[in-house]
């Protein structure tokens, strides 16, 4: 009995070694985290390097145990948690670690036992009393007392003990299972590291909250989405000439608000929603079905569209025909003035009837003046602009050449109403026995016959091709006198050539003492981007204009020209024209009007004036530069709506009209008002 204590003691030693050495480092682990328990930490232990055998016990020769021992790991058990994304493999797997783990306890009792070669086995298994502390949750371990660990146990009651430990492995399991069932939402909303195997992979994660994204508003979106509709529905006409469609679907439309109340998510609203959402559904089909499909609503547009395009090129080409019916008509009053007129100037002496200043009509050195115009008002007001803006007016010189109907007229009115100290001459152009249709080619062109239909024929007067040049001033040789110049001045060398539709607002003085660089022709340029270039007036299609002229050559405006009447000598300017006229005889180069044979017979022949000088427009844009305006030398109002005509634009007649005195007596008596 002596002999065997101390053997029994050095067995006992031999045996606690490696346990005291297991539960210290079990002891670290056990009190990391209040809420973990050891059975789910177990599986993400790792003893070091990374499937590492953790021996309990000193390797022993394999006939000495009848199993394998001191393997205390399974393969996988630190990847089983982040092997699965979802939430029922994450509690499989766990309750799979806790049965190993119960499993593995069980192995190492058997290890001991068969170490201990059945001489213990009275005594309480030591492992087992460690194990069992582990698994009651106790934050520390310590080593049993060589005096507690003297009272023994039978073998059948160990296996007792083993047979209880089960039981309560699993009811933890269970336990475990039903807290992480509960916890399930939190802890998919909040993502912390509560693991202790810092080496799972950073993937996982990200997995994980990825898997875990639903859409919680989708039926509140879709309910919200189909009241819209429903009210879209309520303001269409087709809709509320069906009374019963409109009942059935605002019965739904209470249904839906009701069942929406102040739900946020899906999760707020009733059971029944979904089946208010169908019934929604069909009646919004029902309301789709009401209305006229895409198709035939498309159809209808694209029918009124072209109807509305036809009746906006009808009324263009009426908009057209009476703009140019009324710039072609005398108003009263104007047709009263020059009689009225012309009788108190037949009613005059011959010695009243004469202008002052008569010597000054050839003199080189003075500013000279060209207006040819049949308009008594026009005239008078491009006189009165001239000489109101002149520096010194008795160095101008005014020659107006009009017609045989209104010589009286025009004279009488600048009788009475003379031109302050400015020279001023009124010739007949019926004096001008040197024009006449042997000489000029167009005078022959406006009495052949083919003129006369172009314009007088009835069956012609709808084109409104040839609509716009259906103006008499077109048949008026005083339209064409300005290519005349030299013939009707023989003794000038420059000659200021103004339009009658025209207004000056600053001293021209300047303009005759400017360099023109050999040209005949001093204007102002007019084109845009894209129009006034010499395709807008020529036809290129004929090969004497393309293979003379360049398309896209700038145009130039008549109104305001300087004409070097020496050089136009020089270069025998007249015959040029003479020329271009007789090749249009038909036509075919140009059509009517004064600016394409200008533009053919000055061509490399203009100089170029700063714009200025002359600003365009005011006849027809109603949005020409405000600045422009007034920073100019000369307005232009030309167009179909002049200043004097009741279609003329009301913004800009004001700087016209401030050149007549209306209270003058033979413009009441006519009823001539501004």
């Amino acid at each position: 009995m002596m002999v065997r204590k101390p053997v029994l003691f050095l067995l006992f030693v031999t045996v606690l070694a490696p346990i005291v050495l297991y539960t210290d480092r079990l002891g670290g682990f056990t009190s990391s985290s209040s809420r973990s328990e050891f059975i789910e930490d177990v599986s993400t232990l790792t003893f070091g390097e990374e499937n590492r055998q953790l021996n309990l016990l000193p390797r022993e020769s394999s006939n000495t145990l009848k199993e394998p021992i001191g393997i205390v790991y399974l393969d996988n058990s630190s990847k089983s948690v982040s092997s699965s994304d979802a939430s029922t493999g994450e509690n499989s797997g766990k309750i799979r670690e806790l049965v190993e783990a119960a499993e593995f306890r069980e192995h190492k009792t058997r290890v001991l036992s068969a170490s201990n070669d059945g001489s213990e086995q009275g005594k309480e298994n030591p492992i087992k009393l460690v194990t069992d502390g582990i698994h009651k949750g106790t934050e520390s371990y310590s080593l049993l007392k060589p005096e507690s660990t003297g009272e023994e146990k039978t073998r059948e009651e160990q296996r007792n003990a083993e047979k209880e430990e089960k039981p309560r492995i699993f009811e933890q399991i269970s336990n475990n299972s039903s807290e992480k069932m509960e916890n399930k939402t939190e802890q998919q909303s909040v993502q912390t590291s509560g693991r202790v195997d810092s080496e799972e992979p950073l993937h996982t994660n990200s997995e994980k909250q990825s898997s875990q994204i639903v859409m919680p508003v989708a039926r509140v979106r879709h309910l919200k989405d189909q009241l819209i509709r429903a009210k879209v529905y309520l303001g269409l006409i087709a809709t509320r000439n069906n009374p019963q469609f409109i009942k059935e679907l605002r019965m739904r439309m209470r249904e839906v608000q009701r069942a929406l109340g102040a739900a946020t998510k899906d999760s707020e609203l009733p059971r029944n929603a979904y089946e208010k959402l169908k019934a929604m559904e069909q009646t919004l089909a029902k309301g789709k079905q009401i209305h006229d499909d895409c198709d035939t609503v498309i159809k209808k547009l694209r029918a009124i569209l072209h109807s509305t395009e036809e009746q906006l090129r009808v009324h263009k080409k009426q908009t057209m025909f009476l703009t140019q019916l009324a710039a072609k008509t005398i108003p009263k009053g104007l047709h009263c003035l020059p009689l009225r007129l012309s009788t108190e100037y037949y009613s005059l002496n011959s010695s009243q009837q004469q202008f002052p200043n008569q010597e000054k009509l050839e003199d080189p050195m003075l500013f000279h003046y060209a207006l040819f115009s049949d308009n008594i008002l026009a005239a008078a007001v491009v006189v009165n602009s001239t000489v109101s803006h002149a520096k010194d007016p008795t160095n101008h010189v005014f020659h107006i050449v009009t017609d045989r109907l209104n010589y009286a007229a025009m004279r009488m009115w600048f009788i009475v109403n003379p031109p302050g100290k400015a020279t001023l001459q009124v010739q007949n152009i019926e004096e001008f026995t040197w024009l006449n249709s042997s000489y000029s080619p167009v005078l022959k062109q406006l009495g052949s016959s083919s003129m006369i239909d172009y314009y007088f024929k009835a069956h012609r007067a709808n084109s409104a091709s040839n609509l716009k040049f259906r103006n008499p001033k077109y048949l008026s040789i005083l339209n064409h006198l300005r290519f005349y110049l030299p013939e009707i001045f023989p003794k000038l060398n420059k000659v200021l050539f103004l339009d009658d539709d025209i207004v000056v607002q600053k001293d021209l003085t300047d303009l005759w003492s400017l360099d023109l660089k050999g040209k005949v022709n001093g204007a102002v340029e007019t084109c845009g981007k894209s129009f006034h270039r010499f395709d807008s007036y020529l036809n290129f299609s004929n090969r004497l204009i393309s293979t003379n002229f360049d398309p896209h050559a700038c145009g130039w405006a008549y109104g305001m020209n300087i004409f070097d009447l020496e050089q136009w000598k020089n270069q025998n300017i007249t015959e040029v024209y003479h020329t271009w006229q007789k090749l249009n005889h038909d036509r075919r180069l140009w059509k009517l009007g004064t600016l394409p044979p200008g533009l053919i017979t000055f061509w490399n022949r203009t100089f170029t004036l700063d714009r200025s000088w002359h600003v365009l427009g005011l006849g027809y844009n109603p949005y020409v530069n405000q600045k422009d305006i007034e920073r100019a030398a000369v307005i232009h109002y030309n167009g179909n709506m002049k200043p004097w005509l009741e279609i003329g634009m009301s913004k800009f007649r004001n700087y016209w009209a401030q050149f007549l005195d209306y209270n003058q007596v033979y413009l009441r008596e006519c009823n001539i008002n501004p």
